[in-house]
């Protein structure tokens, strides 16, 4: 099999109780902390397109919201797992039960940008999120007091929407945007979430 391996902390999970089940597969990480934490462990990495379709992908999600809804982007890899993600015959989510909310938007949606330009660009993401009725102002996301930047060099812009109440609309509105790269909304990609919660791992479908 062809495994897509996702980012972020419940996605290092994964891919430490993958590698020690050592089986014969060949993985696409969608960042380079994953691959460089795969490769670790022995894991057979692959470029995305070195392989044919990935088989499954399990990743991490921030919220899961209505139909297998997601917000991803926390990890700051939204770009490369959504590439990977579109590239795979399946897509299981695997989280705790706190992340199933009724609407999106309770965590801050984030918004991959290129560098060049970010700040008239955040003015234009904002015309979008007022276009579908969210009043939320991008911030560029900092650490150690510098922009962080995503494996592929861009920005990042989170926006605290609150609540979503039209993800595709808000997803078509920000894709409209010259200087988005790409967004946290993840719709129609998911097969399948797998919640942990006290009682054990329960199953939903979209």
């Amino acid at each position: 099999m062809v495994v897509g391996l996702g980012t972020g902390s419940t996605a290092v999970w994964f891919v430490k109780a993958l590698a020690a089940r050592a089986l014969k597969i060949t993985c696409v990480a969608t960042s380079t902390a994953t691959a460089e934490l795969a490769t670790s462990l022995g894991m057979a990495v692959a470029e995305l397109g070195e392989t044919a379709e990935i088989d499954l992908t399990v990743d991490g999600a921030d919220e899961i919201g209505p139909g297998l809804s997601l917000i991803k982007g926390a990890g700051g890899a939204l770009l490369r797992e959504k590439l990977v993600w579109e590239a795979s015959r399946r897509c299981v989510v695997i989280a705790d039960a706190g992340k199933v909310v009724q609407t999106l938007g309770q965590f801050p949606l984030s918004i991959e940008v290129v560098a060049f330009g970010h700040k008239i660009t955040a003015l234009r993401i904002c015309d979008a999120l007022g276009e579908c009725d969210i009043g939320a102002a991008p911030r560029l996301r900092m650490k150690d007091g510098a922009p962080v930047r995503t494996d592929g060099g861009n920005l990042i812009y989170d926006a605290a929407c609150g609540r979503i109440e039209e993800p595709a609309a808000l997803a078509f509105a920000l894709k409209s945007v010259t200087g988005v790269v790409d967004h946290g909304l993840f719709l129609d990609l998911a097969d399948q979430a797998l919640i942990g919660g006290p009682d054990g791992v329960s199953r939903l479908e979209p």
